[in-house]
């Protein structure tokens, strides 16, 4: 019977973190302990970056907004208030995408709340 050794499958598992180092500057791109310690971090780092994408997008909407509003005599909260007691159906993403690319949908907007 033939001997088994492990040796097929932990090159391939190396192969596998070092194709996930392409990139990486100096050893942490081709030496296998240094690379492991690299990616490990580094997917660490997409996961909880995914949840922080969504954070920093929604903060970046709502300087928009206040920035708009605050134009037409109104502040961030109150035009908020005003916008959910109006029953409109429209979401920061796209209450801020009014203010940046179409001032006069988004002065309309806000003439319609004030009412």
């Amino acid at each position: 019977m033939p001997r088994s050794v492990p040796s097929v499958a932990s090159r391939a598992r190396r192969k596998k973190v070092l194709k996930l180092a392409k990139g990486y500057w100096g050893r942490r791109k081709n030496v296998w302990t240094v690379a492991k310690n690299a990616v490990e971090k580094g997917l660490g780092y997409a996961t909880s970056d995914r949840k922080q994408k969504k954070r920093n997008f929604r903060a970046l909407w709502i300087q928009r907004i206040n920035a708009a509003t605050r134009q037409h005599g109104l502040s961030y909260s109150k035009f908020i208030g005003q916008v959910s007691k109006s029953g409109l159906k429209l979401n920061r993403k796209v209450l801020a995408d009014l203010a940046a690319n179409d001032p006069a949908a988004f002065k309309a907007v806000v003439e319609k709340v004030k009412k």
